[in-house]
């Protein structure tokens, strides 16, 4: 389903309020000048308010007599929902901030995947088995360019928690699905990273084979090799950053 706030003038508007107070450009606490906001964003008023009540609903922004709208305490935020997710990893994040984030999602992923690859090893249908496959044949197509080996990928690990035939822990995607699209667009644009076709196979295998151990042993494997893939490309990158600070005009 696509977010609403992605529809229209009016989800701009919404992006690029969130946006703002995600960054810090309006941080915490701060009251907004309404009027200020809509010349700047040239939307009408009515437009603006509608906007902070999607944020409102999401505990970014709240009004009160005599204060006005103002931008709420950061641990008010519903960091779990998938727009603000969504603008957190789309938006820009300076590079350690960045990290940060896929270090908490990292460690997300270890909490849940591995358990929930031991529901879908005992559960899994042969419907499941075939989402499975046909996301890893995905993975495998040459020439189909990084958005197509996000998907791909997204779409196995999507497979993995429907096998599971929890409905909560369906609903994980929301959590895992926008960090982990972020992650795989890093990585799949990188040439630093390693081949993630063996390490989502063998989780697969072990799932067809009905082994909840060697699933679970299989899908730590395939989070470490995540974790490498990301560490690798930091540091390239920031030696990058150094061979261009070294020659650059003094």
């Amino acid at each position: 389903m696509t977010p609403y706030a992605r529809r229209g003038v009016h989800g701009q508007t919404v992006e690029a309020l969130a946006r703002r107070i995600l960054g810090g450009e309006i941080p915490e606490g701060a009251t907004l000048d309404l009027v200020a906001l809509q010349s700047e964003l040239d939307v009408s008023l009515t437009a603006l308010r509608e906007s902070l009540k999607v944020l409102a609903a999401k505990g970014m922004v709240d009004a009160r007599q005599k204060r006005g709208t103002f931008v709420r305490s950061r641990a008010d935020w519903n960091l779990l929902d998938a727009d603000v997710l969504r603008w957190q990893f789309e938006g820009g994040r300076a590079g350690e901030a960045d990290r940060a984030l896929l270090r908490n999602l990292a460690e997300v992923r270890a909490i849940i995947e591995p358990a929930a690859v031991r529901l879908a090893a005992e559960r899994r249908t042969d419907a499941d088995l075939a989402a499975l496959d046909e996301a890893i044949t995905a993975m495998g197509e040459e020439g189909a360019g990084a958005a197509h080996a996000v998907e791909a990928d997204l779409a196995f690990h999507r497979a993995l928690l429907t096998a599971t035939h929890n409905e909560l822990l369906e609903r994980m995607e929301i959590v895992i699905e926008s960090g982990l699209a972020h992650r795989d667009r890093i990585v799949h644009s990188s040439p630093h990273s390693e081949d993630p076709i063996p390490a989502h196979r063998a989780v697969l295998d072990a799932v067809r084979d009905q082994d909840p151990l060697a699933a679970e042993a299989a899908m730590r494997d395939l989070l470490d090799q995540a974790g490498r893939d990301l560490d690798r490309i930091g540091t390239a990158d920031d030696d990058e950053d150094d061979e261009t600070e070294g020659t650059s005009p003094q």
